[in-house]
């Protein structure tokens, strides 16, 4: 009989699968209640979460601490990482064909119209940073009829929270590629469709499929993927993240070039263009969290050892 998780272990994908486990009716019900209660109950969420595994509090302290982020935006990121545990649920859980439940502004729309307009594929790039949940089903209710999306996405190790993802995310116009070489053919396919897709590029890949590169000075296993597929497809590349508001007041969906294009001409040798890509990437990367450094996931294990592919 398997004993109760060691609060070491304690993360909040972890409790959110547990939750999905044991109070399916609970979460529906929480999923039905205002944006602004939600993120009032997440923020308490995060801190219980950070009082009860210190591996997460030395991690998040640790993580913070290289890119320079002071105290009072780290405590702030305790509370906006629970409230992004919540606020997922409410996008999950909304019934299907359902319209966003709560208010969305656009700032930086025009860059995206120009780039649909262009007729060439286009790849949104978001670090763990604000509700990129709800980045991908903006873009799917305002532009996914004119050019749908694929949204790359790691299945959770747990089957219930695993089908959850997968029938939660499947909205109109918005498609879901997992993490595997299927996935990414799957990505490339819709590329040369002229398509959108959307990716995570600080989420750590697995072995083999990444390099490790500079993030906050500090070297993380970085995917290639993202500049692989924007190479191979000629498609365009913007960054995107969406703010959470204060006080419930909904999301604004934040769209902008890269701080740093891809290299060109590329450095002749596979290795070295790889490290090249993956570097300038990662300091788009960095540009977007230093204008909110407090919604994003620091606790977030991006300077661990990738797992086996």
């Amino acid at each position: 009989m398997q004993g109760p998780a060691s609060p070491r272990k304690l993360s909040f994908n972890s409790a959110t699968g547990a939750i999905i486990r044991t109070m399916p009716t609970l979460l529906r019900w929480l999923a039905r209640r205002p944006l602004r209660l939600l993120h009032a109950l997440g923020a308490a969420l995060g801190w219980l979460v950070w009082l009860l595994s210190p591996h997460y509090r030395r991690r998040l302290a640790a993580n913070a601490a290289l890119a320079g982020v002071g105290g009072r935006e780290r405590r702030a990121a305790v509370a906006e990482a629970g409230r992004m545990s919540l606020e997922t649920a409410r996008l999950w859980l909304r019934p299907p064909g359902a319209p966003l439940p709560d208010p969305v502004q656009w700032e930086g729309a025009a860059l995206l119209e120009q780039a649909l307009e262009s007729g060439r594929g286009v790849v949104l790039l978001t670090p763990h940073l604000g509700s990129f949940e709800v980045c991908a089903q903006a873009y799917a209710e305002r532009f996914g009829a004119r050019q749908p999306l694929t949204v790359l996405y790691r299945p959770a190790r747990s089957a219930l929270l695993r089908e959850l993802e997968e029938t939660a995310r499947a909205r109109p116009h918005l498609a879901t590629a997992p993490a595997t070489l299927a996935g990414v053919r799957q990505l490339l396919r819709a590329l040369r469709r002229g398509e959108t897709i959307g990716l995570l590029p600080d989420q750590v890949p697995p072995e083999g499929m990444g390099v490790w590169a500079p993030f906050f000075g500090c070297p993380a296993y970085t995917m290639t993927l993202a500049a692989r597929l924007l190479r191979q497809s000629g498609a365009r590349a913007l960054a995107i993240w969406g703010e959470r508001l204060p006080r419930g007041a909904g999301f604004r969906v934040r769209v902008s070039e890269l701080a740093e294009p891809l290299p060109e001409p590329p450095p002749a040798d596979e290795a070295a263009a790889a490290l090249a890509d993956a570097t300038a990437i990662n300091r788009s990367m960095e540009r977007l969290i230093a204008l909110a450094p407090a919604q994003y996931l620091w606790g977030y294990h991006r300077y661990k050892h990738p797992r086996q592919a």
